[in-house]
Order: structure tokens, then C-alpha cells, then sequence
């Protein structure tokens, strides 16, 4: 039995960074990198895959990755998910295990490993959704066309209304450098 767990939202410079891990018991036709989906695809396959899996969610805030960072929130999300989740292996999408103990990791894994997949889209709509939340609290940043990435129009928000509580301000931008007070 296979956990795979994937996240979203490590390179926004707003909102949370996700993690999902999941075990899937029984197939889901449809599966893919999220990326690679469309955002229709992702919401039908996302209920399939609460209904077929066992599953665990955890969120980090952008004041959590600002006092402990990335990494650290990584890493702690990993274990999280392993504590919750009872599983003979678990494999992460990606290169590093953040120095988590038992878990095995594989580039581009979310697009070749079911459980993978199916954990890189729990990640993505889970991600997705919580952004356009906070796109209705706050309509002057437009998060619901950027999902809080730090695009051009992103930019341009930040420097003409500051920062708003959901952005990451430890993640610093050359283009913010000299404007943000």
C-alpha cells in the first residue's frame, strides 16, 4: 500500500502552501500531474478521489512560512501527513525529503504514480478554493487570476495597496525591493 503526497502553493508569494497525502482505495480513472488538468477536470476528480481514498489535508499560513519558513513547514507537513495516515510507504513529488525519516521521494512523481496525482490534485483544488476566499475579502489584489503567484498584475497590487494579511513577507521580490514600506 502507497501513500502519495504532493503540495501546491510552496511558490505563491500569498496564501497557504498545502499538503495532501493520499491512499487510494480504489481507482480513479483520470489522473494526472494537476498542472496538467484543466480546473474543471481537477473539481470532478477531486470528489472521486475524497470518495475513493483515505486522505489528510494540512494548510501552513503565510505567518507560518514568514516565522519558520518553507522548508521547516515542509517538513512538518510531511510527518503530519505520515502520523495520519498509516501506510506501508509513502512517496513526495519532487527531489528532497526535508530530512523526513521513511519517505521516499521521485521527480514528477504527481504525474506518473496514481496516489500521487491524486494528492497533487487534493493539494491543488484545496489551494485553489482557500485563494478564491480570500479573493472575496480582498477584491483590489485579484487573486482569483493569479491564485496569489507573484505575476505582474500581483505586483502591481502590492505596490499600490501594501500588503495584505495572506502575503508571504519573507518572500522577498526584486521588483517590491524598493517600494514596500
Amino acid at each position: 500500500m502507497l501513500c502519495g503526497i504532493d503540495e501546491a502553493g510552496r511558490g505563491p508569494i500569498a496564501g497557504d502552501l498545502v499538503i495532501a497525502g493520499c491512499i487510494l482505495n480504489s481507482p480513479v480513472d483520470g489522473l494526472n500531474d494537476s498542472k496538467k488538468l484543466t480546473e474543471k477536470k481537477r473539481e470532478s476528480l477531486f470528489e472521486l478521489i475524497i470518495k475513493a481514498s483515505s486522505y489528510h489535508i494540512v494548510k501552513f499560513s503565510a505567518q507560518s512560512i514568514d516565522a519558520d519558513g518553507i522548508s521547516k513547514c515542509l517538513a512538518s507537513g510531511l510527518r503530519e501527513i505520515m502520523k495520519n495516515l498509516k501506510c506501508e510507504e509513502y512517496l513526495f513529488d519532487g527531489n528532497t525529503t526535508f530530512g523526513v525519516e521513511g519517505l521516499s521521494t521521485m521527480v514528477k512523481a504527481d504525474g506518473e504514480i496514481a496516489e500521487v496525482s491524486a494528492a497533487s490534485i487534493l493539494a491543488k483544488v484545496t489551494h485553489d478554493r482557500d485563494i478564491l476566499k480570500e479573493a472575496l475579502k480582498y477584491p483590489e489584489y485579484h487573486f482569483e487570476k493569479h491564485k496569489g503567484y507573484g505575476t505582474k498584475l500581483h505586483i502591481e497590487m502590492i505596490k499600490k495597496h501594501g500588503y495584505c494579511e495572506i502575503h508571504r513577507r519573507s518572500y522577498k521580490l526584486k521588483a517590491l525591493e524598493a517600494t514596500l514600506f
